[in-house]
C-alpha cells in the first residue's frame, strides 16, 4: 500500500503534509506550558521563576541546534532525521508526563525542544526537493499557519483537555503522537524523489559542508545588519512566546476573574494574527520590494498594542481580544527577519545567515520565560491559594514591562536595519 502511495502524483505533497503535521506539533509543545501553570506550580511546589525556567528547557535546546542543524540533515537525512526527531519529542513527553522531580521534568523539556528544533529546516528541505520551486514560498506560507495552528490547539482546546484529563494524562497522549509521528515519518518520507539513485555524501563531503558553514557564520556575524535583523526577530518574537507561550493565561485568568479555557481562547487569538499576518507579510513584502517600512510597521503596532492590552485601565476583555489579534497580525512581520538577514549576506551563506536569526528568535522564549517568572517572584505580596502562589495584576504588569522594553528594541533595530528591496545586497550594482 506504502508503496502504491509513493508512486501516486500527490506522494510529494504527503511527503511536505507529514513533515509540517510534526512542525505543528512542535509549536504546540512549544506553547502547552502556559495552560499548565497552575497545576505544575502545584505538583513541584515551585515558583514562577522555576517555572519559567522549565518551560524554557524547551528553548535551549531549540536554539542551540538551529546553527549546526543544516550540515546534520544533508550528512544523515530528512528522513532519520525527523524520525529520531519525533522519538526524542515522544520519550520527551513520556519522561515529562512521569516526571516526579523539577531534574527529570526539565529533562522531558529538553529533549520535547531537541527533537522540535529540526521540524522548521527538515520540512523546508523536503518541500525544496519534492515540491517545484515556484510552490516554495506558499508552501513555506502554508508550514508557518500549520505551526500556528498548533500553537491554538495548545490553548484552548488543550486547557479544556487538561481539565479533565490533568497535564500528566495530557502529556501521555502527546507522546503517543510523537511516537506515532515518528513511525510515519520513518515507513512513508524519503529524503529524494529519486532515491535510488541518491547516496549519503562521503564523510569529506560532510567535512567540507561543516567548514563552509562555519564560513558562513563567522561572515554572518562579521555583519552589523545581521545583528540588527536577529534581535529584531528575537525581540519581536517575545510577546509571542513569553506572553501568549506561558504567562498570559495566568494573568487573563487573575485580571478578569474568567476560566483557564476561556483565557486560552482569548490568547489563542494572537496566535490566529499570527497565522494569518506572517504570510501576508512575506507576500506584501515581495510584491512592493520592500522590507523595512513593513518590519517597522509591524514592531511599532505590536509594541502599542500589547502596551495597551496591559496597561489600559479597566480595558474590556472583548476589546483586549480584538488587540490580541490586531497584535498578532502585526508581529507576524518577524518572518520578513529570516529574508532580510538571507538578502544581507552573501547567498552561499544563506543557511548560516537564517540560522542565526533563528537562534536568536528562540532565544527570546529561553530569555524572556523565566525572566517574567523571577519579576513575578521580585514582586510577590506572599498570597497563596491551595499551596499556589497567586500574583496580583499590579504584579503581572511590573514584570510585563519586560516585553515592553523588548518591544521598543525591535522597533530601534527595525529602523537601524538598511532596506534591500528584496534582492540580496552584496550582488547589487554599486552606484
Amino acid at each position: 500500500m506504502i508503496r502504491t502511495i509513493r508512486q501516486s502524483s500527490f506522494f510529494p505533497w504527503i511527503v511536505w503534509a507529514l513533515a509540517a503535521l510534526f512542525y505543528c506539533y512542535g509549536f504546540f509543545q512549544r506553547v502547552a506550558p502556559s495552560v499548565m501553570v497552575p497545576d505544575l506550580m502545584l505538583e513541584f511546589g515551585v515558583s514562577a521563576a522555576v517555572l519559567g525556567n522549565l518551560s524554557a528547557f524547551y528553548f535551549y535546546a531549540y536554539a542551540g541546534l538551529q546553527l549546526p542543524i543544516g550540515v546534520m540533515f544533508d550528512h544523515w537525512g530528512a528522513r532519520r532525521m525527523l524520525s529520531l526527531a519525533a522519538l526524542l519529542c515522544g520519550l520527551g513527553s513520556l519522561l515529562f508526563s512521569w516526571a516526579d522531580s523539577m531534574t527529570w521534568a526539565y529533562a522531558g523539556r529538553l529533549l520535547i525542544g531537541a527533537g522540535a528544533g529540526f521540524t522548521w529546516v527538515g520540512t523546508l528541505q523536503l518541500a525544496s526537493r519534492w515540491l517545484p520551486p515556484h510552490r516554495f514560498a506558499m508552501v513555506t506560507g502554508l508550514t508557518l499557519m500549520l505551526g500556528m495552528a498548533g500553537a491554538i490547539g495548545g490553548q484552548a482546546p488543550l486547557a479544556a483537555i487538561v481539565e479533565v484529563s490533568g497535564w500528566r494524562g495530557t502529556m501521555l497522549w502527546a507522546a503517543g503522537f510523537a511516537l506515532l509521528l515518528a513511525a510515519l515519518i520513518w515507513l512513508v518520507i524519503r529524503d529524494w524523489p529519486d532515491e535510488d539513485g541518491r547516496r549519503n555524501e562521503s564523510v569529506a563531503d560532510v567535512e567540507r559542508a561543516t567548514k563552509s558553514l562555519l564560513h558562513g557564520l563567522i561572515g554572518t556575524m562579521a555583519n552589523r545588519q545581521s545583528w540588527f535583523v536577529a534581535c529584531y526577530g528575537g525581540a519581536l518574537t517575545a510577546t509571542m512566546l513569553a506572553f501568549a507561550g506561558l504567562w498570559g493565561v495566568p494573568y487573563l485568568m487573575q485580571a478578569y476573574g474568567i476560566s483557564r479555557p476561556a483565557a486560552a481562547a482569548s490568547t489563542s487569538l494572537l496566535l490566529v494574527g499570527w497565522g494569518i499576518g506572517a504570510p501576508l507579510a512575506g507576500w506584501l513584502s515581495d510584491r512592493l520590494k520592500r522590507r523595512k517600512p513593513l518590519m517597522v510597521l509591524g514592531a511599532l503596532v505590536a509594541l502599542a498594542t500589547f502596551a495597551a492590552i496591559v496597561y489600559t485601565p479597566g480595558l474590556p476583555l472583548f476589546w483586549a481580544r480584538v488587540l490580541f489579534l490586531v497584535n498578532g497580525f502585526f508581529s507576524g512581520a518577524m518572518v520578513l527577519s529570516f529574508a532580510a538577514g538571507r538578502e544581507h549576506n552573501r547567498p552561499e551563506t544563506a543557511g548560516a545567515s537564517m540560522g542565526f536569526v533563528n537562534t536568536f528568535v528562540m532565544a527570546a522564549g529561553a530569555i524572556f520565560q523565566p525572566l517574567i517568572g523571577w519579576l513575578l517572584d521580585l514582586n510577590w505580596d506572599g498570597t497563596l491559594q491551595a499551596g499556589v502562589r497567586i500574583y496580583s495584576v499590579e504584579t503581572y504588569r511590573t514584570a510585563f514591562l519586560a516585553i515592553v522594553i523588548s518591544g521598543t528594541v525591535s522597533v530601534l533595530m527595525g529602523l537601524l536595519m538598511r532596506e534591500t528591496h528584496c534582492r540580496n545586497v552584496t550582488q547589487q550594482a554599486k552606484p
